[in-house]
């Protein structure tokens, strides 16, 4: 018999969540498309809730994690700052070690 943990990780602070595995999509897909409603496309999500997203992490972070310039005559964007891309790779590696540990610990059960 084959067994599976099954696990989500995210990051909170005083409360409320700075990174989640979505969190993290959105920001990789801003990083890609150099638009905050582009990302939101790609995701399938309305610009609205990706602006939730996007203001809750840089109201959580201890600095901005996003650039966002206004739209205009060659229209707007946002890119992330470098704090943002070391957040990306600290959660990345963060949840990859998760994901090590519980299949380690899985295998507990395979010893019974």
């Amino acid at each position: 018999m084959s067994y599976k943990i099954k696990s989500r990780i995210w990051i909170e602070s005083e409360n409320h969540v700075l990174l989640g595995e979505g969190r993290v999509q959105l920001l990789k897909a801003i990083e890609t498309e150099g638009s905050l409603s582009k990302a939101a496309k790609t995701l399938g999500l309305s610009y609205k809730k990706a602006w939730s997203l996007i203001d809750s992490v840089n109201k959580s972070a201890k600095k901005p994690v996003t650039i966002n310039s206004t739209g205009g005559k060659g229209g707007g964007g946002a890119e992330l700052t470098d704090y943002g891309k070391q957040l990306i790779a600290v959660f990345d590696e963060i949840n990859k070690n998760c994901w090590n540990f519980l299949n380690e610990q899985i295998q507990k059960l395979d010893e019974l």
